[in-house]
């Protein structure tokens, strides 16, 4: 039995234990979501808003019940409850369901952002409700866009002082094919992985590294198996709070307009919390005893350079058009 479906069998006995292995077994007032970030993370502590939000909005009526810390099991087993309708929705890194949605993957063009403001007014206009439109035809309703933040690297072989000290490393990404080209482009072996592998990964030596942002780093523990500490600042990353579609339409009108003020509470409150909170987890890693090396601007455009490529390739997957949508709306 490999290690996938021992977990899978796992995750399964417990949305049987919970009640929820059926869409029929979960009740139409009882809002199911499960997530893989840690309780203390700034998007599990926005949910723990919205179901406050939600309940008050509703007098009881409606109300959300949370599973974070990777209750239900990893990010993919959690998008694939929700598109069973086993789970109402879920909070991920939006990467999990660009394989499902390709044009996701506009939001990953390598070291496009200069800013999360950037991101915010990018995701929040039109390109936002494009791809809300492409979830929704792949049977997934938006509810809110939050920060997840720039991704950074962290390795336990050497400081990242230029791109040669690329090459080869081993490093952890997660599946979007994006990400995966980019760190081929300069120089490095990158190998897709769910989440909840990577800690033991790295303190396997089956890994040499892996990327994310400051706040997962830390909330995850990260330092405790890595010595190296970068600021990269390769990709901007959302977390998207994805419903299954049906599930959603399927409840009033009233409760749909609920459930959507309380996430846009619950959203405001991550954006803000999720900047406040990105430099002090830096600093957190760095006590905690990680040797940070800043990236110098002729490394960063060498590996800036070296990416452009995957820009090309992306045209060619997912359509021009909203490729050069984005670099248009980011430029401007």
């Amino acid at each position: 039995m490999t290690t996938t479906t021992a977990f899978s069998r796992t995750s399964t006995t417990l949305l049987l234990a919970l009640g929820l292995g059926s869409p029929l077994m979960a009740g139409a007032d009882t809002l199911r979501f499960g997530g893989n970030f840690t309780d203390d993370h700034s998007s599990s502590r926005a949910m723990a808003i919205f179901q406050e939000k939600l309940a008050e909005r509703t007098d009881g009526e409606l109300t959300a019940q949370l599973f974070p810390n990777m209750q239900l099991g990893g990010a993919g087993e959690n998008v694939d409850q929700v598109s069973s309708g086993a789970i109402m929705g879920t909070w991920i890194g939006v990467s999990y369901l660009s394989r499902t949605v390709p044009e996701l993957e506009a939001l990953s063009l390598p070291f496009a952002f200069d800013s999360r403001e950037d991101a915010f007014a990018l995701i929040d206009g039109e390109i936002g409700e494009l791809l809300d439109e492409k979830l929704a035809e792949a049977g997934f309703t938006a509810l809110g866009y939050m920060e997840l933040g720039f991704r950074h690297v962290t390795n336990d072989v050497q400081p990242l002082d230029s791109i040669e000290d690329f090459q080869d490393l081993k490093i952890r990404l997660q599946p979007n094919q994006t990400h995966l080209d980019t760190f081929r482009a300069i120089g490095a072996n990158p190998v897709s992985m769910d989440i909840n592998e990577v800690y033991g990964a790295l303190q396997q030596g089956v890994l040499d590294g892996q990327e994310n942002p400051y706040s997962i780093i830390s909330t995850k523990r990260l330092d405790e198996v890595q010595q190296y500490l970068s600021d990269t600042g390769h990709f901007y990353d959302y977390i998207v709070v994805a419903a299954n579609r049906d599930k959603f339409e399927s409840l009033s009108e009233e409760e749909r307009q609920a459930v959507r003020a309380a996430m846009d509470e619950a959203v405001a409150w991550q954006r803000q919390t999720a900047a406040e909170e990105d430099e002090a987890a830096r600093e957190t890693l760095i006590e905690r005893g990680m040797e940070f090396t800043p990236i110098s601007d002729e490394t960063r455009s060498a590996l800036r350079d070296a990416s452009q490529g995957v820009v090309d390739d992306l045209r060619d997957k997912i359509g021009a058009d909203i490729v050069d949508r984005v670099l248009e709306e980011l430029e401007a």
